[in-house]
Protein backbone atom coordinates (compact mmCIF):
# COMPACT_ATOMS: atom_id res chain seq x y z
CA UNK A 1 0.00 0.00 0.00
CA UNK A 2 1.04 3.34 -0.94
CA UNK A 3 1.03 7.18 1.41
CA UNK A 4 -2.72 8.08 -0.03
CA UNK A 5 -4.08 4.49 0.89
CA UNK A 6 -2.36 5.62 4.08
CA UNK A 7 -4.00 9.16 3.69
CA UNK A 8 -7.60 7.74 3.36
CA UNK A 9 -7.19 5.07 6.16
CA UNK A 10 -6.57 8.02 8.56
CA UNK A 11 -9.17 10.06 7.54
CA UNK A 12 -12.12 7.45 7.27
CA UNK A 13 -10.52 6.58 10.89
CA UNK A 14 -10.97 10.01 11.89
CA UNK A 15 -14.13 10.95 10.76
CA UNK A 16 -16.09 7.50 12.02
CA UNK A 17 -15.63 9.35 15.46
CA UNK A 18 -16.73 12.11 14.24
CA UNK A 19 -13.81 14.28 13.84
CA UNK A 20 -14.75 17.84 12.59
CA UNK A 21 -13.07 20.24 9.74
CA UNK A 22 -11.01 17.26 8.51
CA UNK A 23 -8.06 18.94 6.32
CA UNK A 24 -5.44 17.20 4.05
CA UNK A 25 -2.45 19.21 3.05
CA UNK A 26 -0.42 17.97 0.68
CA UNK A 27 3.05 18.34 2.10
CA UNK A 28 4.92 16.92 -0.59
CA UNK A 29 7.70 19.24 -1.86
CA UNK A 30 7.07 21.69 1.50
CA UNK A 31 8.23 19.89 4.07
CA UNK A 32 10.71 17.09 4.64
CA UNK A 33 8.33 15.45 7.36
CA UNK A 34 5.88 13.80 5.37
CA UNK A 35 4.25 13.79 2.29
CA UNK A 36 0.94 14.12 3.72
CA UNK A 37 -0.59 16.06 7.19
CA UNK A 38 -4.33 16.01 8.26
CA UNK A 39 -5.44 18.49 10.61
CA UNK A 40 -8.86 18.14 12.05
CA UNK A 41 -10.25 18.49 16.01
CA UNK A 42 -12.73 17.15 18.98
CA UNK A 43 -14.90 18.68 21.06
CA UNK A 44 -13.52 17.60 24.42
CA UNK A 45 -10.92 15.15 25.68
CA UNK A 46 -12.39 12.43 25.53
CA UNK A 47 -13.29 12.92 21.93
CA UNK A 48 -9.35 13.98 20.96
CA UNK A 49 -8.36 10.75 22.17
CA UNK A 50 -11.06 7.67 20.47
CA UNK A 51 -9.90 9.97 17.05
CA UNK A 52 -6.32 9.23 17.33
CA UNK A 53 -7.08 6.03 18.63
CA UNK A 54 -8.87 5.08 16.10
CA UNK A 55 -6.22 6.18 13.95
CA UNK A 56 -3.45 4.20 15.23
CA UNK A 57 -5.74 1.40 15.45
CA UNK A 58 -6.69 1.67 11.79
CA UNK A 59 -3.40 2.19 10.66
CA UNK A 60 -2.22 -0.79 12.47
CA UNK A 61 -4.76 -3.00 10.98
CA UNK A 62 -3.59 -2.38 7.81
CA UNK A 63 0.32 -3.19 8.08
CA UNK A 64 1.04 0.49 8.73
CA UNK A 65 3.78 1.51 11.30
CA UNK A 66 2.37 3.98 13.63
CA UNK A 67 6.08 6.05 14.99
CA UNK A 68 5.33 7.76 17.32
CA UNK A 69 2.46 9.52 19.27
CA UNK A 70 2.49 12.44 21.59
CA UNK A 71 -0.25 14.26 23.18
CA UNK A 72 -2.47 11.26 23.94
CA UNK A 73 -2.98 11.87 27.90
CA UNK A 74 -2.85 15.69 27.78
CA UNK A 75 -5.75 15.59 24.64
CA UNK A 76 -4.74 19.07 23.37
CA UNK A 77 -2.93 18.30 20.06
CA UNK A 78 -2.00 14.77 19.82
CA UNK A 79 0.75 14.26 16.79
CA UNK A 80 0.28 10.48 15.04
CA UNK A 81 3.66 9.49 12.85
CA UNK A 82 2.55 7.33 10.51
CA UNK A 83 5.69 8.32 8.39
CA UNK A 84 4.46 9.33 4.98
CA UNK A 85 1.50 10.33 6.96
CA UNK A 86 1.09 12.80 9.89
CA UNK A 87 -1.73 13.51 11.78
CA UNK A 88 -2.62 16.38 13.72
CA UNK A 89 -6.04 15.85 16.22
CA UNK A 90 -6.75 19.35 18.23
CA UNK A 91 -8.85 19.82 21.45
CA UNK A 92 -11.00 22.86 19.77
CA UNK A 93 -9.75 25.79 21.27
CA UNK A 94 -6.10 24.51 20.83
CA UNK A 95 -6.60 23.97 16.72
CA UNK A 96 -7.18 27.75 16.60
CA UNK A 97 -4.84 29.20 18.39
CA UNK A 98 -1.96 26.87 16.95
CA UNK A 99 -3.74 27.97 13.14
CA UNK A 100 -1.45 24.85 11.35
CA UNK A 101 -3.73 25.83 8.43
CA UNK A 102 -2.09 29.03 7.78
CA UNK A 103 0.97 28.23 8.84
CA UNK A 104 1.72 26.07 5.84
CA UNK A 105 -0.96 27.96 3.48
CA UNK A 106 1.41 27.29 0.61
CA UNK A 107 0.05 23.81 1.10
CA UNK A 108 -2.46 22.17 -1.33
CA UNK A 109 -5.42 20.77 -0.22
CA UNK A 110 -6.22 17.23 -1.27
CA UNK A 111 -10.37 16.27 -2.02
CA UNK A 112 -10.94 13.96 0.76
CA UNK A 113 -14.60 14.54 0.26
CA UNK A 114 -15.04 10.96 -1.54
CA UNK A 115 -13.40 9.24 1.79
CA UNK A 116 -15.81 11.07 4.20
CA UNK A 117 -18.97 10.70 1.93
CA UNK A 118 -18.59 7.03 1.90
Amino acid sequence: MDQRELLKIAVKAADDKRAEDIVALNMKGISLIADYFIICHGNSDKQVQAIAREIKEKAEENQYTVRRMEGFDEARWVLLDLGDVVAHVFHRDDRIYYNLERLWGDAPLEDIRSVINS
